[in-house]
């Protein structure tokens, strides 16, 4: 059986509502990790090469980055038709909104939220202003990153927001999707898991 190892309130939490949201038989293992706040630090019991969160565990194989995990878990679940298939429309479109999350989209959060900025950073990322632009063109051709339906690209893509909603621009496509991504009764089971951990 897979194993996840994950520490509740942190980025792993998304991967938690995944497996929820797929009916998949993983394993969640729980661990500390070093908090923002000086509280937690690295579990001797987590796998992760650098002790964080998420990092799955599938037999010889080992997974680490959201994005990276979402592809694996929905393709190893496809039944649960949260992600498409190679040879299934929209594939190209899932693939490069999980990539874009990684490679732009949580890098651009973070430099925003520290306060820094280069016409370097601009070049290769760009801006805030860029990002919300992105998700938005896509969000005014439907409800969902895909269209009519919700998928895993959603989950991670909007995710951040829901952490920080002070992060939420003064813009109605975005806004409506967050939250009818938050709505989903799995990401509610997840906050309320994560919560009794914690207590």
């Amino acid at each position: 059986m897979p194993t996840l190892y994950h520490a509740p309130m942190s980025r792993s939490s998304g991967i938690v509502t995944l497996i929820d949201e797929l009916g998949a038989d993983v394993e969640i293992h729980e661990v500390s990790i070093p908090r923002q706040n000086g509280s937690g630090g690295p579990d001797p019991a987590n796998p992760h090469p650098e002790k964080k969160v998420p990092f799955l565990v599938d037999g010889a194989e080992t997974v680490r980055e959201r994005g990276a995990i979402t592809l694996y878990l929905t393709d190893k679940y496809p039944e649960a038709g949260l992600g498409p298939i190679e040879g299934e429309p929209g594939r190209g479109a899932y693939l490069s909104w999980l990539f874009y999350y990684q490679g732009v989209m949580e890098p651009v959060f973070i430099l925003h939220a520290a306060g820094l900025s280069h016409p370097m950073i601009t070049a290769s990322l760009r801006d805030m202003d860029t990002m919300l632009a992105r998700l938005t063109g896509a969000l005014e051709k439907g409800p969902y990153l895909l269209g009519e339906q919700y998928s895993a690209a959603d989950l991670l893509c909007s995710s951040p927001f829901q952490w920080f909603s002070g992060l939420l621009p003064d813009n109605p496509e975005i806004r409506d999707w967050v939250a009818r991504c938050a709505d989903r009764p799995a990401v509610k089971r997840t906050a309320e898991r994560d919560a009794a951990a914690l207590a």
